[in-house]
């Protein structure tokens, strides 16, 4: 008599379910093929690794904090343990807020991680970008993915201002008067727009339920698809990297997305809540026990902005009260300028990675980072730009610099008027010579090598300086950037002597690319033949 044993053994509960999904979702496939990905290792590219993780610490905060808050304007008496306000009206939205700082378990420090999140996205956005610009990350095929990036930041702003005037304090509710009294000042849609957010006659009933529907849903949601699309892009581009041996626009040179880059990018998040736990601990942002609740009739003293939203303040605040009567209305320009100029600067950082590429001709796809000082003229431009944003930023708390420092309001206004059109121009001038300067010496360093400090006199007397030969890895990353010829006109006439047609935007299209690649842009770079003539002895060395 035999016996047949079965010597199959049954797979583990987890193995099981894991099979039953893959063949159902095609996990295992899509996973194989993803997180193995490779990603490039520098520290700048974690400026964007800060921004996702302060978008999550708002998100998790934010959640938190919605369960206590109460999106109502109706009037209430305080009785909380705060005495200094006992007894005196003030919204419940307002209420609600002393409620979190005072009474609710941890409330007054997710209250201020959540501020300090906010802040510290978009300023890690505003970094972000600057390098993503400087470097050239934005060429294609990652214009879309910029624009995916400046949504994210325009979005942050008017989210993080929405936010700040939730708890209806007279700081918050002193920036929304201001922002009510810009939108009055636009012609004929001003007065509906106005009547739209604030529900009738300023402050209204309803403005902190309609600024918390799109603080909590709309902007959020809107800006949680744009993070995927902009990640989901990265991963389908690939990331950027800087130029060394090995380095290609055909391949990425780092390391795995699983296990090394998830390990530390898990670290990264845990470093990053720590260090704005710290800081929402120690420094006290947004008190408004000590501001009080909004009235009409007063307006706190000092009130400024968060930081992002400087630039639009103080061109309001420096622009000179202007006004012209047409047809029985008048039109404020002292407001309406500053309103048309500040959308036509975040346009033109929307649609600059177009302009480039229409200027340079060129539609390649770039997956080299180039290392500032090789662009010099973008580099200019976007120091311009910094420049006039942070003169801006003064004029947006011109008062506070008055009062800190001891100085004229009226001269710092003067200065912020004249220093907006001169700065961003010596910004320019001085970046783009800098700039040149540091092409010449990396080509000093390539012939010569670098400098060692070692004096060494010659027999003839002469003292020279001994320099040491660079490595292979450092002549690449010194000479691996292209130059570019600067683009001319075509022949008047064609090879048959019929007059070319040439419009005027190709004009202008040649002329700003001499601006860009022309002899004063670009420092050439050094020759085989002049590298090997100053090794073989026949230069100094």
């Amino acid at each position: 008599m035999s016996t047949v044993t079965n010597t199959q053994k049954k797979a583990p509960a987890g193995e099981r379910v894991a099979d039953w999904a893959d063949g159902r979702l095609g996990i295992y496939t899509l996973a194989k093929a993803n997180m193995r990905k490779i990603f490039p290792d520098h520290w700048s590219f974690m400026l964007g690794e800060v921004c996702l993780y302060s978008f999550l610490i708002i998100i998790l905060t934010g959640v938190y904090l919605t369960m206590f808050f109460h999106p109502s304007m109706n009037e209430v008496e305080y009785v909380g343990p705060y005495v200094p306000l006992q007894g005196q009206l003030m919204s419940e939205a307002f209420n609600s807020t002393m409620h979190i700082s005072f009474e609710v378990r941890g409330g007054l420090l997710i209250r201020q991680i959540h501020h300090w999140a906010a802040l510290i996205f978009l300023a890690g956005m505003f970094v972000h970008m600057m390098r993503v610009f400087f470097t050239g990350a934005f060429r294609k095929p990652r214009e879309i993915n910029w624009l995916f990036g400046f949504l994210l930041f325009f979005l942050g702003m008017f989210t993080g201002f929405t936010g700040y005037s939730l708890p209806d304090d007279l700081l918050s509710g002193t920036g929304v008067r201001f922002m009510q009294g810009a939108i009055l000042s636009v012609p004929v849609l001003g007065t509906y727009l106005s009547m739209f957010l604030f529900g009738g006659e300023f402050p209204g009933g309803d403005f902190v339920a309609r600024f918390y529907s799109a603080h909590v849903l709309l902007l959020p949601g809107i800006m949680l698809g744009l993070v995927v699309a902009h990640l989901i892009l990265v991963f389908v581009h690939k990331h950027t990297q800087f130029a060394g041996p090995g380095r290609t626009n055909n391949n990425v040179v780092g390391m795995p997305l699983l296990p090394v880059y998830m390990a530390k990018a898990g670290g990264f998040f845990f470093l990053v809540f720590g260090v704005i736990a710290v800081i929402a601990a120690i420094a006290s942002i947004n008190p408004i026990w000590a501001i009080g609740p909004y009235r009409p009739d007063q307006v706190s003293t000092g009130a400024q902005p968060d930081w992002y939203m400087g630039f639009a303040e103080g061109l309001i605040r420096v622009m000179p009260g202007w006004e012209i009567n047409l047809w029985g209305h008048t039109l404020v320009l002292g407001v309406m300028i500053p309103l048309a100029i500040f959308p036509l600067v975040l346009a033109a950082i929307a649609v600059y990675p177009f302009i480039e590429s229409w200027i340079t001709g060129d539609k390649r796809e770039h997956h080299i980072a180039q290392r500032p000082r090789n662009a010099p003229t973008r580099t200019a431009f976007g120091v311009a730009w910094i420049t006039a944003y942070m003169i801006m930023l003064v004029g947006g708390g011109n008062d506070l610099w008055a009062t800190h420092f001891h100085l004229s309001l009226n001269s710092i206004t003067w200065f912020v008027r004249i220093f907006f059109f001169l700065g961003p121009v010596i910004a320019f001038v001085a970046t783009k010579r800098i700039c040149l300067g540091l092409q010449r010496r990396d080509k000093d360093k390539v012939l010569h090598g670098r400098e060692s400090g070692i004096i060494k006199r010659l027999p003839h007397g002469e003292f020279v300086e001994v320099h040491e030969p660079l490595s292979q890895g450092e002549l690449h990353r010194l000479t691996a950037h292209e130059q570019y010829a600067a683009a001319e006109l075509p022949p008047a006439v064609d090879e048959n002597g019929v007059e070319r047609k040439i419009g005027r935007m190709e004009k202008l299209r040649v002329k700003l690319n001499k601006g860009y690649y022309g002899e004063d842009s670009q420092i050439a770079k050094p020759t085989v033949e002049e590298y090997k003539e100053i090794q073989s002895g026949h230069g100094h060395h």
